[in-house]
């Protein structure tokens, strides 16, 4: 009894369970139902709402200036560039030399140089000693033909002095014309000996100079390479160098078409390396000659002289070759295709239309336009890659510099 009573309330028990779990699963199905019906709600709403309706006056008055196309229309820088002169610049480097550049050495026979008396850097005159050899056996001879000179002038005057005396004497019969001729001759003999004698001196003594090794002409020494003692001859090569009047150069290495546009007289800007100071000379000569490896021929570029100008160094040159009149225009406005160089340019509608150009030089100013404009219309300069012969644009104006 006791058993049955048991399992019946065990019975009711779980039925009681079973129930309960079956009422909140309901439940919670009601909620989530719900919040996916809210859900959607919001979202139809945010997807599908509509703006406030504007009145149709403010709407009218917004298409009213231009209509739809104004919105659309792109907005373009425009300029009138005129018509300039820029000047071409050629860029080059080179070395620094003398421009005439003078070597010395032996011009006589030579001997052991006693004394240098110029050192690299001197500035020296024309004819000055730059060094001494010895001369000791060559002033002897000197010496002597001297005194060679002064027995021949003796015997000169003491010939004409008889025939002086034989002139007087031949009145009186006492000397014979013969006589007279014989001491014409003797004189005109001994003044011949004193020009021989004479002659001969002048020699030695030219010889003798010519131990001095002098400066052909004004300038500054560059390089010394003789030194005291140093036996020296006309085979000893170079004792020294120097740069007449010590004017200096640069040789640029340009390129072929570079060197077409240069002529004597370009002025041009020097700036040696290691140093921010801008030296200005001209061109004073074209390489009449390309060297065929290299595609290059030198300009010669004048310099005067200066501390700062050293032969050997490096320096870069530019050179003004001349200039030109022509509309510039900033890189951003000139395009090109197959047909070649174009620009856009606004007609009086503010509308695209496209120009065919002739370009020059690149230089820091822009292109060069040498033909296609004139200079007075408007150009696009930017955004032209984007606009179509005919497209109708808004221009901003922008003011020459």
């Amino acid at each position: 009894m006791n058993y049955e009573a048991g399992m019946f309330g065990r019975q009711e028990r779980l039925e009681f369970t079973g129930e309960e779990t079956t009422r909140k699963s309901r439940r919670w199905l009601w909620i989530s139902a719900v919040a996916i019906l809210v859900v959607g709600a919001l979202a139809f709403f945010m997807m599908s709402g509509s703006k406030p309706a504007e009145p149709k006056g403010a709407a009218a008055g917004k298409a009213a200036p231009g209509g739809a196309g104004q919105t659309q229309m792109p907005t373009v820088t425009v300029a009138v560039p005129g018509r300039q002169t820029v000047q071409t610049i050629i860029s080059g480097t080179g070395t620094l030399a003398a421009r005439r550049e003078m070597p010395v050495g032996v011009a006589g026979e030579g001997g052991v140089v006693t004394r240098v008396l110029v050192e690299p850097g001197s500035w020296v005159g024309k004819g000055q000693v730059l060094a001494v050899v010895d001369r000791s056996v060559q002033a002897q001879t000197a010496e002597s033909l001297a005194a060679s000179v002064r027995v021949a002038q003796a015997e000169a005057r003491l010939a004409q002095a008889e025939l002086d005396r034989a002139h007087k004497l031949v009145a009186n019969g006492f000397i014979s014309k013969a006589d007279i001729d014989r001491r014409t001759a003797t004189r005109d003999q001994a003044q011949a000996r004193v020009r021989v004698a004479q002659a001969q001196l002048s020699e030695t003594q030219a010889r003798n100079r010519r131990l001095d090794i002098r400066a052909p002409e004004a300038g500054l020494v560059l390089t010394r390479q003789v030194e005291p003692g140093q036996i020296v001859s006309a085979g000893s090569g170079v004792l020294f160098r120097m740069a007449m009047g010590g004017q200096m150069e640069l040789r640029a290495q340009l390129a072929e078409a570079d060197l077409q546009k240069l002529r004597p007289g370009a002025r041009a800007e020097v700036i040696p390396t290691g140093t921010t100071r801008v030296f200005t000379g001209e061109v004073w000569q074209v390489s009449p000659v390309i060297d065929p490896q290299t595609r290059q021929g030198i300009a010669r570029v004048a310099l005067a002289y200066d501390p700062a100008l050293r032969p050997g160094g490096f320096a870069s040159a530019r050179v003004v070759a001349g200039g030109v009149t022509a509309v510039m225009l900033p890189q951003s406005a000139v395009q090109s295709d197959n047909d070649g160089n174009f620009v856009y340019i606004l007609d009086d509608k503010n509308q695209a239309a496209r120009r065919g150009v002739t370009t020059g030089d690149v230089t820091e100013a822009g292109v060069a336009i040498t033909s296609g404009l004139s200079g007075s219309e408007r150009v696009v300069l930017t955004a032209g890659a984007f606009l179509n012969p005919g497209q109708k644009v808004i221009p901003n104006l922008q003011k020459s510099k």
